[in-house]
């Protein structure tokens, strides 16, 4: 199965090198979620000597089961732990190489322009304020941010009202896109998301004990010394100003 979309980041900028002493692209398959940051990341790391870095992105769960095929990733990052267990259990990570690299937020989204405004908090009527649109979520039976999403309104005890009304997307960016553009009045998605999204804006945060604890765990899938140096920059002082600026957080 081929990855739903990938790049080459850096090539035009990297210097040249003998033929011998180039390093063969590092791939990483990483949550859609991490696109705008992670892009950034891959394009001044792509400057150096070691660069590049191939980068391919999409639901967590439809990331690790091309894993799991064969696809050649060296590097995967998920946007919950569940979809790293997975690939775990079947051996297809390298021991030892797995830590949470990120941690995020959810939010409730609404169109720029529109003026609904919502608390969001136990029995808010959020079906009401959906008119007779629907609510955007990333799939809540695979893909991470749709199963955040549905446990935060199951605590909130709301999921019960709006189940029979979503527009389940299959990943969270797509979810995303149709806010943006107004193709749903109401979604949820990861607040990093709504922040490289100029045409919606956030309408409220869940607490963070509605759901589980949103955490990006990073392994290795083949071990090699390029993907290992891509690793730890990942969790480095670089590479983290650039999340930090997306607006995610240290575990």
């Amino acid at each position: 199965m081929i990855a739903r979309r990938s790049l080459l980041a850096g090539l035009a900028v990297a210097p040249a090198l003998p033929a011998e002493a180039r390093a063969r692209p590092v791939t990483i398959f990483a949550a859609a979620s991490l696109e705008t940051a992670l892009t950034v990341v891959a394009a001044r790391y792509g400057r150096r000597p070691g660069g590049p870095l191939r980068l391919s992105f999409g639901a967590s769960s439809a990331m690790a089961r091309q894993v799991a095929q064969g696809a050649p990733a060296d590097l995967f990052v998920s946007a919950d732990q569940e979809w790293m267990d997975w690939l775990a259990q079947r051996r297809l990570v390298v021991a030892g190489t797995r830590s949470d690299l990120l941690a995020g937020q959810l939010v409730l989204i609404a169109p720029k322009v529109s003026r609904v405004s919502l608390r969001i908090g136990p029995g808010m009527p959020l079906a009401r304020a959906l008119g007779g649109g629907r609510l955007a979520i990333a799939d809540p039976t695979a893909v991470p941010a749709g199963r955040y999403a549905k446990a935060a309104l199951s605590h909130l005890k709301v999921w019960p009202s709006v189940e029979r009304r979503l527009a389940p997307a299959e990943n969270v960016r797509i979810a995303l896109a149709y806010v943006a553009r107004g193709e749903a009045p109401l979604g949820i998605v990861y607040a990093t998301d709504a922040r490289a999204e100029p045409r919606v804006r956030v309408v409220g945060a869940f607490p963070a004990s509605s759901h589980p604890p949103i955490r990006y765990p990073a392994a290795l899938v083949r071990d090699t010394p390029g993907a290992r140096a891509v690793l730890g920059h990942l969790s480095g002082p670089e590479a983290m100003a650039v999340f930090a600026a997306q607006g995610f957080r240290r575990p």
